[in-house]
């Protein structure tokens, strides 16, 4: 159970090893009897079948233990980018993200995904370097004076979107995107603590960096609203 990479990986072997055969020899019988069939996705797509049969029968098992179900999930995230990336695998055919969606399995995903979120947050902003900008030396860089914790948070954002934008269905989708704006909204009453410290002191370092955290989030949410 702690080890899903083992079947995953040589599952993608398998699909790399047998590529040239199943183009130089299978294909051309399958064009000669005038079949529309290829025969490299059908390839992938048996073996995938195999995979989900797998996830279905493991899943249950680690649903409750957070590192083992963790560790699923990233594994199956990168088995399908490459899957996708590499191989060819059409959208239309059934994929890992479908054992992910259902009711249980994406609960839960949901639930620890918000958990190490708010864990993530917790340290950024307990940070020393949480009000400093990473680019603070480099002038032509760091035009909007970016505080470390709000570069981090915004790319934490980005990685969430990165996670579940394969999802089949719409509507898991915006689950997501519900769970994005309850962590914007968390990390807004979180600034709003830190600059109520701040407030006798409007123009010192900590107080302008948050006006320049939220400055920058505002204008990134801003720059994400044509993606769809």
């Amino acid at each position: 159970l702690n080890k899903p990479e083992w079947y995953l990986t040589q599952v993608l072997l398998w699909i790399g090893n047998h590529a040239k055969f199943l183009d130089d020899k299978i294909q051309p019988i399958l064009d000669k009897a005038g079949s529309s069939v290829n025969a490299g996705l059908e390839f992938s797509r048996a073996l995938v079948m195999l995979i989900l049969e797998k996830l279905a029968a493991d899943i249950p098992c680690l649903l409750y233990d957070d590192a083992l179900f963790c560790h699923l999930v990233d594994e199956v995230l990168l088995f399908e980018r490459e899957l996708y990336g590499v191989h060819g695998y059409l959208s239309s055919f059934p994929s890992c993200m479908h054992i992910l969606s259902e009711e249980s399995c994406f609960q839960r995903w949901l639930t620890v995904e918000k958990k190490f979120a708010l864990q993530k947050m917790d340290s950024m902003l307990s940070s020393e370097a949480a009000w400093v900008s990473q680019y603070k030396d480099i002038t032509d860089v760091d035009e909007l004076k970016v505080p470390d914790c709000a570069e981090t948070f915004m790319t934490l954002l980005l990685v969430i979107t990165d996670r579940y934008k394969n999802l089949p269905a719409a509507s898991r989708k915006l689950q997501f995107l519900g769970l994005q704006k309850e962590l914007v909204d968390d990390f807004r009453i979180r600034l709003t603590q830190v600059m109520k410290e701040e407030s006798r002191a409007s123009l010192g370092f900590r107080y302008c960096a948050i006006l320049n955290a939220v400055n920058y989030i505002a204008t990134v949410l801003a720059d994400w609203a044509d993606n769809v």
